[in-house]
């Protein structure tokens, strides 16, 4: 009997996402705190990667 894949449990394709957009945001928060334009990128780019990291690890991990 073999035991499932570590790359079939959803939790690993958000980890990823969940650290690289938190990282984003702390950037956003503590260094372009006087621009708000830069910070309103910034979220919306970590908006994006919580959307689309884990899709893209998803089918990265499938079998063909």
């Amino acid at each position: 009997m073999t035991s499932p894949s570590i790359l079939q449990n959803p939790l690993v394709h958000y980890v990823p996402a969940v650290v690289s957009a938190s990282t984003i945001l702390l950037v956003a928060v503590f260094l372009l705190g006087d621009r708000p334009t830069m910070q309103l990128i910034a979220f919306g780019i970590a908006a994006l990667d919580i959307i689309v990291t884990p899709q893209v690890l998803k089918r990265a991990f499938e079998p063909e």
